[in-house]
């Protein structure tokens, strides 16, 4: 019948459309897709502009398309500073999804070398639920921790700070209580 739709992908709005409105959104919906798919993040970019717009669609929770297109964008020069801005708004603006916005915001500083300000967004959540549960949230605290602890005078290479030390292994003991079968909290606890 006319009224059959053939659409690529899942869409935000899985309900059989209704109306041409919703047709077009399903449609936009299929193309901001296939350009992630083909890599166009240009073309990608202006339809989630368009998407975002529109008041059927919940933005905020379709939080990781915007990221992945910021990412394509930012992956070219190595700077990360549009995504990590969007991710603190996002924390802001979805609380609903503030726990893995807040792994995505810390993965993102440490890839920049900004072991510093990770360390302060994981100090400021970890003390509270659920964040105090996640164990990738205590790795990302104990290696950051770890990372903080080394000298930065050529002179003491091998001089560490006793206190970020004791901080990264308490992280880490925790990480491996969560998660008893965690390799990697495991492994840094036997460097520690």
């Amino acid at each position: 019948s006319s009224t059959d739709h053939v659409f690529l992908f899942a869409s935000f709005d899985c309900k059989q459309p209704i109306s041409a409105r919703r047709v077009h959104l399903r449609r936009l919906h299929d193309i901001l897709q296939l350009c992630i798919h083909r890599q166009d993040f240009e073309r990608a970019k202006h339809v989630w502009a368009i998407l975002v717009h529109c008041k059927e669609v919940d933005w905020k929770a379709l939080w990781t398309i915007g990221l992945h297109i910021l990412g394509a964008h930012e992956s070219i020069d190595g700077k990360m500073e549009v995504s990590i801005e969007y991710l603190r708004t996002m924390m802001l603006q979805y609380p609903d999804d503030r726990e893995s916005i807040l792994k995505e915001l810390v993965f993102r500083l440490l890839l920049q070398g900004k072991c510093r300000e990770a360390l302060d967004e994981l100090e400021l959540y970890l003390p509270s639920f659920p964040y105090q549960d996640n164990p990738v949230l205590h790795i990302y605290a104990g290696l950051s921790s770890l990372y903080l602890a080394q000298s930065t005078t050529a002179a003491d290479i091998n001089v560490f700070d006793p206190i970020l030390i004791r901080d990264a292994q308490t992280h880490l003991d925790h990480a491996k209580f969560l998660d008893g079968e965690n390799e990697l909290a495991q492994a840094f606890l036997d460097k520690v």
